[in-house]
């Protein structure tokens, strides 16, 4: 008799949270769709860069903000209910989720924000790549404690969960110290991630030339560069490597570079003709910047002459195309 009186009073409070619930989905939705249509309006009349993003980043995370703030904050009216401990805590969880899904799209307001004015296409654009390349790392840095700092919250709530981790933290011996030991790796390629990200021997869409492979950073994560290779292969190499190891940046400074190209000819063969032949192909190509362009000997055998080619082009990609052509 006593269990099912618990359980009627259970499905009782089930009952009237399910009709609280549904006012507040109601209450909710009318007040996003309010403020959201004000922030429009707002929008269209003084373009607001972070307004723009703000409609288009945090939409769908405050459809659940909303009712849940109004949820939790309604709660108490059912608190004479047995169950209304195990409901709170249901609720604040809920809400907490919410919470954290809200601070992550605002992260991504911000970010976006700062970096809508910064176009990194241009051939020339080391400034605005340096602050692309931190942006992202700062973003997914935040997105990580963030999430870390929820998530406890949300552990804290339970009771049975504290006391699981209570004895996990003081049963954690050796294991502890093999986690620790596995951990190293990734900590240091977090170090290394800021290191980057601030020092910056390479950013976003920068040339780059290791493995014996050239192409451009496509990607910078928390653990791992991607790299976009010529034939659109992705070489991923973890961040330590280019804190550790030697490799070339054809944009570290200026995106302008110099390409060569190796010929050899036989002692015979005029050079001037030559010299001529290289300045019309340059004249007459668009991959070329008009800057640089020299022929010279530069070794020789007893069999051929060694002659380089040089010419200048605007960025790693054209330099590359011009010395194929």
């Amino acid at each position: 008799m006593g269990d099912l009186i618990f359980s009627v009073e259970t499905l009782k409070l089930l009952m009237y949270a399910g009709i609280i619930a549904g006012v507040c989905v109601l209450i909710g939705t009318g007040i996003n769709f309010l403020v959201y249509y004000f922030l429009r309006l707002y929008n269209k009349r003084r373009k607001s860069d972070f307004v723009r993003w703000f409609l288009i980043h945090t939409k769908n995370a405050v459809h659940l903000f909303t009712p849940s703030l109004l949820f939790l904050l309604s709660l108490p009216v059912l608190h004479n209910y047995d169950d209304y401990g195990v409901l709170l805590k249901a609720v604040n969880a809920l809400f907490y989720i919410s919470c954290a899904w809200l601070t992550i799209r605002i992260v991504y307001v911000f970010s976006d924000t700062i970096l809508t004015k910064q176009e990194i296409t241009e051939d020339d654009n080391i400034g605005r790549r340096k602050l692309y390349t931190q942006l992202q790392f700062l973003r997914r840095l935040i997105i990580i404690i963030v999430l870390i700092f929820y998530v406890s919250i949300i552990l804290l709530n339970f009771e049975s969960i504290r006391k699981l981790g209570a004895g996990i933290l003081t049963s954690a011996g050796i294991a502890g110290l093999i986690i620790g030991f596995a951990a190293q790796r990734s900590l240091s390629n977090l170090l290394a991630g800021l290191q980057i990200a601030f020092s910056q021997p390479i950013k976003i869409n920068d040339d780059v030339f290791l493995e014996n492979e050239y192409g451009k950073v496509e990607e910078i994560t928390l653990t791992y560069v991607i790299i976009k290779l010529w034939d659109m292969r992705r070489l991923v190499v973890p961040l330590n490597y280019f804190i550790e190891r030697p490799f070339q940046n054809w944009t570290r400074v200026s995106a302008e570079i110099i390409g060569s190209v190796i010929l050899q000819v036989d002692y015979l063969t005029p050079i001037d003709p030559i010299r001529n032949e290289l300045k019309r192909i340059l004249n007459e190509s668009h991959l070329w910047d008009g800057k640089t362009s020299t022929l010279q000997v530069v070794n020789s055998n007893n069999k051929t002459l060694e002659l380089r080619a040089t010419m200048s082009a605007s960025n790693g990609d054209n330099a590359w195309d011009l010395k194929c052509f």
